[in-house]
Order: C-alpha cells, then sequence, then structure tokens
C-alpha cells in the first residue's frame, strides 16, 4: 500500500511521504488563495472551493479565512456553512450532510499519533467524521477524530466532542455530552 492508502484506511503511515507533502501543498495554497480573496470575489472564491473540496465546492458558504490539510477528504452535502476561522485536519474522510453548519473557529480533527514516542517520531494515523444534515455546531466546538454527530442536532459553543453523539439532540461541554431531546 501506498502511504496515501494507509492514512484513507486508517491505518500508521509517514506523514513525510512526497506524495502526501505534495498534497498538502495543493491545499494550503489553494486554501491561502481563498483566504486573500474579498468578499466581492465570488467566482473566484466559487472556483477555489469547487477545486479544493472532494464534493460540494459547488454550494458550500465559506467565511474565510479557513485551514484544512488535504481538502480532498472533505465531502460536503449541499449548502453546508463555515463561518470565520474554521479549521479541518483531513487526513481522513470528513463526510458533512446538507445544511450543517460550523460556528467561527470550529475544528474538525482526523489525524491522531501514536503514544509511543519513538513511533510518533515517524508515523500517524487518523479516524473519520461523519456529521449529519441539518447540523449546527457552535463557535469554538472540537470535533475529535472518530465522532459521528447525528442529523438535526446541536453541539453548544465550546464543547469538546470526544464520542459520538445521537441524532435530533442538543450537547454541549467537555467531553461533550447530551442535555436534552430537540422536541418541535
Amino acid at each position: 500500500m501506498t502511504e496515501k492508502e494507509k492514512m484513507l484506511a486508517w491505518e500508521l503511515y509517514d506523514p513525510l511521504d512526497p506524495e502526501l507533502v505534495q498534497a498538502r501543498d495543493r491545499a494550503r495554497d489553494l486554501c491561502q488563495e481563498l483566504n486573500a480573496t474579498r468578499a466581492k470575489d465570488r467566482e473566484e472564491r466559487r472556483r477555489v472551493l469547487k477545486e479544493l473540496f472532494g464534493k460540494g465546492g459547488e454550494s458550500v458558504w465559506m467565511e474565510p479565512p479557513f485551514f484544512c490539510d488535504y481538502g480532498a477528504n472533505i465531502l460536503l452535502g449541499e449548502r453546508v456553512f463555515f463561518n470565520f476561522n474554521c479549521v479541518v485536519l483531513d487526513v481522513c474522510q470528513v463526510k458533512i450532510g446538507d445544511f450543517t453548519l460550523f460556528g467561527p473557529a470550529v475544528q474538525i480533527y482526523t489525524a491522531m499519533h501514536p503514544m509511543n514516542a519513538e513511533l510518533r517520531r515517524k508515523q500517524e494515523f487518523g479516524k473519520p467524521i461523519e456529521i449529519g444534515s441539518d447540523v449546527w455546531v457552535g463557535g469554538g466546538a472540537i470535533i475529535c477524530p472518530g465522532v459521528k454527530i447525528g442529523s438535526k442536532t446541536v453541539i453548544g459553543a465550546g464543547s469538546v466532542v470526544t464520542k459520538d453523539i445521537p441524532e435530533g439532540v442538543v450537547a454541549v461541554g467537555n467531553p461533550c455530552r447530551v442535555i436534552r431531546e430537540i422536541t418541535e
């Protein structure tokens, strides 16, 4: 397996592999282009977003600055919204459903590092993240590797999501926990 194949399969991989370095450089260049645009540069933003994301660049609503590792591993549903200063470390797939909203400074991490210090010097791994449709993630929240968040859920501002959260609930805190169901 290539290092990229290992990375996407949630196995230990060498992040300094030339193919991965080149892919990260591509994403960082595209993020830099995006972050340098002005609000009136809608066509340029759309071009960059379509090139950056694996899926969903056609309809995502993005408030720069935005930062990610690869971009190609981010699969967005229709009309996902990222507010200012969001970060997605997408060494594994990040799948986000339709009409999901991210407040400012939300951070989504798929990247992980071994506990063994010697191994950590050379390799890392990741776990994918899946976020349903119609989710609202409050500002400053952190979503940790391997987490699934169900559709129509609200994650409170500043929460640290370390475990799966079911659909249709309000969840808050560090660690994030369900406090109630959402009723119509």
